[in-house]
């Protein structure tokens, strides 16, 4: 399974939107020239997001971006499947509705590869944008104690 630049683009902004959760909206442009994504394409990513409920637009002169929820309730495996759709290394092992296969009885490599996918979504479920932040904010630290 590969993850797509909508996936990876996606969360890089959602992960700018959390560092910047509870201040004024941002506007895309910003998150774009910050995270060096196109502009053009970060709308679209972005209206994936705001569809189904993850940040929302404030409108105005002064408006933007905001995440519409604390950055603890937001898991990286929410954002990666809003845009990359459901974890599934093979489509017979998928999270939703997997594709039937009539060899599923006794493949031998079909239970392989549902591991793989219940621990890619593990990992993905288990990491919040909060938790992010905070690795962020580690690293600069880290960084400028050196």
């Amino acid at each position: 399974m590969r993850l797509s630049t909508k996936g990876h683009y996606g969360l890089k902004a959602m992960f700018d939107l959390a560092m910047h959760y509870g201040s004024e909206p941002i506007p895309l442009k910003v998150v774009a020239e910050r995270q060096n994504i196109s502009e053009h394409y970060l709308e679209q990513l972005i209206a994936v997001l705001r569809k189904i409920g993850l940040v929302k637009s404030i409108r105005g002169a002064q408006g933007g971006y905001i995440l519409a929820k604390p950055p603890s309730e937001i898991k990286v495996g929410d954002v990666v499947r809003a845009l990359e759709g459901p974890i599934a290394p093979l489509d017979c092992v998928s999270e939703f509705e997997p594709t039937y296969c009539e060899k599923e009885s006794y493949c031998i490599s079909r239970d392989i590869w549902a591991r793989v996918r219940d621990s890619i979504a593990e990992v993905l479920d288990s990491i919040t944008l909060e938790d992010m932040c905070l690795e962020a904010q580690k690293a600069q630290y880290n960084r400028t104690e050196a």
